[in-house]
């Protein structure tokens, strides 16, 4: 008796670990999905190619998309352009509303109104002059799920300039290389993703070092931010921890890989003594040195780099790299 209900208990944590990998190898395609729709967000998508890149048969591909992501192909699609809508009203002021939704690829600019209005609850010319950093009004629009606040309004709001916290930070500007990188993905609020973070890079650094990837030199562990959460509902969040690694490195499993492109960055370089000076350090890049550093940002998601082990620090401190893709105003 104890011998077949060890053999059964086997049989079932055998089953559960197969559906956990075969769970993950699904992840991993979609993931991959994910990321050459960010990469390439200015043009139309088909069918064809995105089922073709995941791997499934075009009669499954939406349901299972729709199923790992809990939106539909085409909500995610258009969602992901109407936020890079929003952010181009916010930062590419030189750009009309027109050319926006062009540049997008939307149909035309009637059918980018009626989907943007739906969306922000507002129309585009609305969104800009409210939520503009150049905006000298106070807005008594807000949208529901996570309209930004305006610059001067982060100023008011937020205290973390009233607190005077001395934060350790030089930004410097430099051409960065194309670092190819793996990583594990977290689609939620950023509060969820601080709890299982420690774990995903845990799993990260035990994969690479049993391919032997890991060596004295040192590694590179960073986490992308694809999304702004001022923008996007924290829910649809996406957030990468990554460690940088060769070109072929070849991954299996929830693993994925993807280029960060090489290009112009402003680099902050911070000191900081816990995970509310780490809101700090973010909030004093975007709220304090980008209006008045003549650069504003580029494409491409921003990114942090961490730089020490924190315990092996004589005050525990954190250093860390914020990389922010920025081109001249």
């Amino acid at each position: 008796m104890i011998t077949l209900t060890f053999i059964v208990m086997e049989v079932l944590f055998m089953d559960s670990t197969k559906s956990s990998l075969l769970h993950r190898e699904y992840v991993s395609r979609i993931n991959l999905v994910q990321d050459y729709i960010e990469r390439n967000i200015n043009k139309v998508f088909t069918l064809e190619e995105l089922s073709a890149i995941s791997g499934f048969s075009k009669y499954h591909f939406h349901r299972i998309f729709g199923s790992i992501m809990n939106e539909t192909l085409s909500n995610y699609i258009n969602r992901l352009k109407l936020e890079k809508a929003a952010s181009y009203l916010l930062h590419a002021p030189h750009k009309t509303i027109t050319e926006i939704a062009l540049d997008l690829c939307f149909t035309n600019s009637a059918m980018f109104a009626r989907s943007f209005k739906k969306y922000y609850g507002m129309s585009a010319t609305e969104y800009r002059l409210t939520y503009s950093k150049k905006s000298q009004t106070n807005s008594k629009i807000r949208k529901v799920n996570n309209a930004p606040l305006r610059y001067n309004e982060i100023d008011k709001t937020n205290d973390w300039r009233q607190k005077k916290l001395k934060l350790e930070c030089k930004v410097d500007i430099v051409d960065v290389e194309e670092m190819t990188v793996i990583y594990l993905r977290h689609v939620g609020a950023y509060s969820e993703f601080g709890k299982v973070f420690q774990n995903m890079l845990g799993r990260l650094v035990t994969w690479a070092s049993a391919k032997g990837i890991v060596n004295d030199k040192g590694i590179k562990l960073l986490t992308i931010y694809h999304d702004n959460h001022e923008i996007t509902n924290e829910d649809k969040l996406r957030t990468s921890v990554c460690m940088a690694v060769p070109k072929d490195t070849i991954v299996d499993g929830e693993l994925g890989k993807m280029a960060i492109p090489a290009g112009k960055y402003a680099i902050g370089h911070f000191t900081i003594d816990n995970g509310e000076q780490h809101g700090d350090a973010w909030k004093y890049l975007y709220g304090e040195w980008l209006p008045n550093s003549g650069y504003q940002p580029d494409d491409g998601a921003s990114f942090e780099m961490y730089l020490n082990d924190p315990n092996t620090h004589p005050e525990k401190k954190h250093l860390i790299d914020i990389y922010l893709p920025v081109k001249p105003l």
